[in-house]
């Protein structure tokens, strides 16, 4: 008797249902009670999440094969769903379920994680598969959050992670000596690009330098011609300052020549009027009586001059004079006045 009837109690993460005659008579989180063995079924579905790790091979567009490491969290959302969809329930003797249903729940839900994955991996090629986590992972995830099994099923993925995606063994170094030959490219690239560079640059720095060089000498041109602009300025100043000078000079010399030329004739005009006034003298001297010549001399004549010429009268008749007193009155009177 008391083997029929049995207690049970379930843990807060554990929705358990009780069938009797075919229907659901308790059901609920964490349910503990007693029950009548032979009437009663019992269905306990786990609320609790899980994770699951999971690995696959699979083959991409260009038929390489990949491995495809990660894991994927679920969780029951309808335990009523799943309880329809799965078998759940319990062994008559309390010891573990019914079925291998919950065992297999996990393998459906990876199954449906490879389907999905399958459908990504093979619509791109081997190397943007290797580099896809990321992209793959949101790819994957929208997929199963929009997947009618696993909504049939009650059941939620709470997470999707794609850890790593590897090629074989031989894939994996036909890409390394194909990236090491890439790398080693790059890099000779990479010291052709600086050398490059550096030409680059030492050809304009040397660019610079000619360009700087001919505007220095440009420059040096300018103040050049700036000086001897200046000098050929100051010569012709010089040579016209000269000019003007000599210009002067001769203008000068004209006219001391037409001063001596207008003297000279002057001279000749007076010599001529003189020789002409002395012509005419001699001329009437020659025909004038000399004692009237002689009285009109006389007659302009101070008494000095008169005594003087009386003197020398005496002395052109000296040898017809004897003898000649001069009273000492006369002579201190001639001294005196002289």
């Amino acid at each position: 008797m008391f083997n029929l009837i049995r207690y049970v109690k379930s843990d807060p993460s554990t929705y358990l249902f009780q069938y009797r005659n075919g229907e659901v008579v308790r059901e609920g989180l964490g349910l503990s009670f007693y029950y009548f063995v032979p009437s009663s079924t019992l269905v306990a579905v786990p609320m609790v999440s899980v994770d699951k790790p999971f690995m696959f091979a699979e083959t991409t567009v260009d038929f390489q094969e990949v491995t495809i490491q990660g894991r994927v969290v679920y969780r029951v959302t309808d335990p009523g769903r799943l309880s329809q969809m799965a078998n759940f329930a319990l062994a008559p003797k309390g010891n573990g379920y019914a079925s291998e249903d919950p065992s297999k729940l996990g393998d459906r839900i990876l199954n449906q994680v490879q389907v999905m994955v399958r459908a990504e991996i093979q619509s791109i090629p081997l190397v943007d598969a290797l580099v896809a986590g990321d992209g793959l992972t949101q790819a994957v995830s929208r997929r199963l959050q929009e997947s009618a099994r696993l909504e049939e099923l009650g059941i939620e993925v709470m997470d999707l992670a794609i850890l790593a995606v590897k090629p074989t063994p031989e894939t994996a170094r036909a890409l390394e000596a194909e990236m090491r030959e890439r790398v080693l490219q790059d890099a000779d690239e990479a010291v052709y690009r600086r050398r490059n560079a550096a030409v680059d640059q030492e050809r304009a720095i040397k660019e610079n330098e000619l360009q700087t060089d001919i505007a220095v000498a440009r420059k040096e041109r300018e103040v050049r011609e700036a000086e001897m602009e200046a000098k050929r300025s100051v010569a012709e100043k010089q040579r016209a300052i000269e000019q003007e000078a000599l210009e002067g000079s001769i203008l000068l010399e004209e006219q001391r020549q037409k001063l001596v030329e207008t003297t000279a004739a002057n001279s000749r005009m007076r010599a001529e009027a003189k020789a002409y006034a002395i012509k005419v003298i001699m001329q009437a001297v020659s025909t004038a009586d000399p004692k009237v010549l002689d009285a009109i001399t006389s007659s302009s004549m101070g008494p000095e001059q008169l005594i003087a010429r009386s003197f020398q009268g005496i002395a052109e008749r000296a040898d017809k004079i004897g003898q000649l007193n001069i009273s000492p009155e006369l002579l201190s009177s001639l001294l005196g006045d002289k």
